[in-house]
């Protein structure tokens, strides 16, 4: 199990990746590689097919600026939106945090590796995030 934070609020452009930090809680095996600070992670396959639980949790709210109208973020896979890995709120007001949670399982083909990321998937407004966790399991 790797565990990866960013508890400061950060300010995420549509269409760009939630940041993270490398805690003590790190892949130290090399099935997870992350950059400290980036929004990017490399699953290996490790050799054999890989099964990963990934799930992300975090407050979000519409940035200042913004424009009140729903707001999303959303697990990534090789750049592309994960549908059934998508949360969307609707905030009544600019700063209004709502807490969302979303998890999906990964499969790694032998040999293979994938990347990962949590996008921020609204329409036109920049989103903050605060308390940004991530936990990626490998189960398989």
């Amino acid at each position: 199990m790797a565990e990866y934070s960013f508890p400061t609020v950060q300010t995420v452009e549509t269409g760009d990746n939630v940041l993270f930090t490398n805690g003590y809680r790190c892949c130290k095996k090399g099935y997870v590689q992350h950059r400290d600070s980036s929004g990017i992670f490399t699953l290996k396959g490790a050799g054999c097919k890989a099964l990963y639980r990934v799930q992300f949790n975090a407050n979000i709210a519409i940035a200042t600026g913004g424009t009140v109208e729903p707001i999303s973020v959303a697990i990534s896979l090789d750049g592309e939106t994960l549908n059934n890995a998508e949360a969307i709120v609707t905030p009544a007001a600019i700063g209004d945090f709502f807490n969302v949670s979303i998890a999906t399982y990964i499969e790694v083909p032998c040999g293979c590796c994938v990347t990962i990321s949590v996008e921020n998937t609204s329409d036109t407004t920049d989103i903050d995030v605060v308390n940004a966790n991530l936990i990626i399991d490998r189960v398989a």
